[in-house]
């Protein structure tokens, strides 16, 4: 059934993108050059989507050929054909994957912030471990990262740090982490090498997008500049350029400390603040419809979305959709995808959620 259901939306699409090149090929086609441009942006959001598609199948056609003139006893050529599949499968995993990704705000970039639990050292240590792992799944999928805020434990890891990942449907995948993710492991700061638990919490919120107007009024804000204390060096901590804004209609606190510059980090927090202020607005209209935004649960210690245990054993389980793996190393060094995926075929209710072999 999902196979059929592909191919019609990519049967439609091809339908699509003929009839915007037609369009295109018209000779009154400049004349109007805002729908022009409109009409340009429409054709490459749909060729961005169906150009993978039609890459994978040529794959495919290209290696069912092969497979036709290899000779059996061609060892070799057999391992490589079997190498190619399994990076085919997997690159087709990945478009079905995206092809969840319907929402109005999936194809977004997204605001990430991690904040340590109670706990001290041990939390803040596995906030730092969460933020590795998400710099590697980002650095993965070649997203671009930008560290908008960041606050360092008093003797190791990290408080709290916010975010900003950029590249297509960043959004759609990493609204899947919202929520307490909690650790059991020895601790490497317990000198009679106990087990302890750490919890963090993920909050992911999506970039505003540059059309919708969200107004703000300089008397609404508050700005304090300070000295930076997070990473970055000498470079951003020897004047006060970090920024801090509070939206006083709101109470939304936003900062910035990553740059030099005091402008720079400004205009980032006020970026922050916007598509916070967006994703209030847009909550607020979900309440309004009474429908449900998803399967997002309340960040509230004892609600965890994820355990990662590494102590007595190995695994890794999303108490969402039962997803789980015994690779924790994989998972760690930022293979989440796994997670993504189940998490987004139980949001759409699709029941065909498996555990991870790993």
């Amino acid at each position: 059934m999902r196979k059929c259901e592909v191919i019609f939306d990519i049967e439609n699409a091809l339908k699509q993108i003929a009839s915007l090149e037609a369009e295109m090929a018209a000779p009154s086609f400049w004349n109007d050059s805002k729908k022009a441009n409109e009409t340009i942006q429409e054709l490459k959001t749909v060729k961005v989507k169906v150009d993978p598609w039609l890459s994978s199948q040529k794959g495919l056609h290209e290696l069912s050929e092969l497979l036709t003139v290899v000779d059996p006893a061609d060892q070799g050529s057999l391992e490589e054909c079997k190498r190619e599949l399994v990076l085919l499968e997997e690159k087709v995993r990945a478009l079905e994957t995206q092809r969840l990704l319907g929402n109005e705000n999936d194809a977004r970039g997204a605001i990430l912030s991690i904040n340590a639990g109670a706990g001290g050292t041990e939390s803040c240590d596995w906030a730092a471990m969460l933020l590795r792992m998400y710099e590697r799944w980002a650095e993965g999928k070649r997203y671009k990262v930008e560290t908008v805020d960041f606050l360092p434990g008093e003797e190791a890891g990290i408080k709290n740090v916010t975010l900003l990942i950029k590249g297509e449907f960043t959004y759609g995948f990493l609204k899947a982490e919202v929520g307490v993710h909690r650790l059991v492991r020895i601790s490497p700061f317990d000198s009679n090498k106990r087990r302890h638990t750490s919890f963090a919490s993920v909050d992911v919120i999506p970039q505003a997008p540059e059309d919708v107007q969200i107004i703000v009024a300089e008397s609404d804000l508050r700005i304090d500049t300070y000295r930076s204390s997070g990473k970055g060096g000498q470079h951003v901590n020897v004047t006060d350029s970090a920024v801090r804004i509070t939206h006083l209609p709101t109470g939304i606190v936003v900062q910035c400390q990553n740059e030099r510059s005091q402008y720079k980090n400004k205009a980032t927090a006020l970026k922050v603040l916007r598509a916070r202020l967006y994703e209030r607005q847009e909550k607020e209209k979900r309440e309004a419809r009474k429908t449900a935004y998803g399967e997002k649960q309340d960040i509230a210690w004892g609600s965890q979305i994820r355990s990662y245990v590494f102590h007595p054993y190995q695994m890794v389980k999303d108490h969402r959709t039962e997803m789980e793996t015994s690779n924790t190393t994989e998972v760690m060094n930022g293979g989440i995808d796994l997670f993504i995926r189940a998490f987004l075929e139980w949001q759409a209710g699709k029941g065909n959620v498996r555990e991870g072999k790993k």
